[in-house]
């Protein structure tokens, strides 16, 4: 079978858009401040909520944050663990300490998504594996994340924080749990390759080392870490 066999393929066109939108993902840290205009944010998030979720169970939420004290809160709570993280690096903190992981005071627009509590009233595709809630969420996440490269705004994925101080400062119900503080907002030029890959602290793995057949390979090497 070839691409002309599919009847329901997209034009070459629109899937080189996709597949471009995909390559050219990054973690954004560096935003130049300009406003995002409403009707964008609504996009973004519109396509986070087209996630597949297993079961149908949508277990994210989207907290935008627009008190400017909130966001100083949540800023702390993110240098406080990355010195934290730092810390427990065998080797090369002061390199990983000189990286800007984060854009949370510079970006357009802040939200965190939150992971819904669980009730047990979704159990379809989660009886053995209750983690799917999570891999459903960062589903929307990656929704959003396509989907804001496309649109031409930046985004960040921010996980250095304490999940329970900062579900406190949020008034979060029992169980919910924040996944993701997620930076977004207008950049001048968007990194040609991961800012971790530019500062040698890993590099993509060769296909080969990911896809195997039928059996996990005797000689399968996990991902090597460069700390």
């Amino acid at each position: 079978m070839t691409d002309t066999d599919l009847p329901h393929r997209y034009p070459d066109d629109q899937c080189d858009a996709i597949y471009r939108a995909m390559r050219e993902r990054r973690d954004m840290r560096h935003f130049n401040g300009r406003p995002l205009a409403t009707d964008v944010l609504e996009r973004l998030v519109g396509a986070a909520h087209l996630a597949p979720s297993v079961g149908y169970m949508q277990p994210w939420r989207f907290i935008r944050i627009t008190d400017a004290a909130l966001r100083a809160d949540i800023f702390a709570l993110v240098e406080r663990e990355r010195l934290r993280t730092a810390a427990t690096l065998s080797s090369r903190q002061a390199e990983f300490l000189s990286l800007k992981i984060e854009g949370i005071r510079e970006c357009s627009e802040l939200l965190v998504t939150v992971l819904m509590p669980d009730t047990g009233a979704h159990v379809i595709g989660r009886r053995t594996l209750p983690e799917m809630d999570l891999a459903s969420a960062a589903c929307a996440i990656q929704n959003l994340w396509l989907a804001a490269r496309a649109e031409g705004v930046g985004m960040g994925w921010v996980s250095f924080f304490d999940p329970d101080e900062l579900a406190q400062r949020l008034a979060l119900p029992a169980g919910a749990r924040p996944i993701a503080v997620l930076c977004l907002g207008d950049v001048e030029a968007f990194y040609p390759r991961p800012m971790f890959e530019d500062a040698g602290f890993g590099e993509r793995l060769p296909l080969d080392s990911v896809l195997f057949e039928n059996a996990w390979p005797a000689d399968a090497q996990p991902t090597p870490a460069a700390y």
